[in-house]
């Protein structure tokens, strides 16, 4: 029973940390999009 609570417990852990590394203000998606952002841009001003 003990190592089923800290099973859970644990994985809600990493849920709890992952969560807040990819969707924060300064998280994972937020840097991919600037860098989409600023690669688009460079491209769009690229003349051919």
């Amino acid at each position: 029973m003990r190592s089923m609570l800290m099973t859970v417990v644990l994985l809600l852990t990493v849920i709890v940390i992952y969560t807040q590394v990819t969707g924060g203000p300064d998280g994972t998606k937020e840097q991919l999009g600037q860098s989409g952002e600023h690669i688009g841009s460079s491209i769009r001003r690229m003349s051919p």
